[in-house]
């Protein structure tokens, strides 16, 4: 049995397979009840007001989007920032702009690499005579 400080609440648990201790977990678990029980009846509420009406963290909210549990599709007003540069996005971690950037450095970054390592390598040949 492994011990471990709760990721969110830091209290000391038997740890399983989450970082987050039961008490927190179902703390989640109502957050996550109380935004989708405001969603239903509210389809026009922006991100900040989902987090005032139900009490639950911008980043918790968030989180909740980005593993599935809350789809956005349908309320076109919920958006969150891209993890780079804080613009409004509705998918995935990075803007189109972010992602673009990122792919381009690690195609130039593959070039770097590729240009310093020896394209030929050398050969010494021996001749045997008796």
């Amino acid at each position: 049995m492994d011990l471990a400080n709760c990721f969110r609440c830091g209290r000391l648990f038997a740890k399983a397979f989450r970082d987050i201790c039961p008490t927190c977990i179902k703390e989640i678990e109502q957050e996550y009840m109380r935004c989708t029980d405001y969603l239903r009846h509210n389809r026009q509420v922006t991100m900040q007001e989902l987090s005032e009406a139900t009490d639950v963290s911008v980043r918790q909210i968030t989180t909740f989007i980005r593993e599935g549990r809350i789809s956005i599709a349908n309320f076109e007003n919920i958006s969150y920032k891209c993890e780079a540069c804080d613009t409004h996005i509705r998918e995935g971690h990075l803007c189109d702009s972010c992602r673009r950037r990122l792919q381009s450095d690690l195609k130039n970054s593959e070039k770097v690499v590729r240009q310093a390592e020896p394209t030929t390598q050398s050969t010494t040949t021996y001749r045997i005579t008796e």
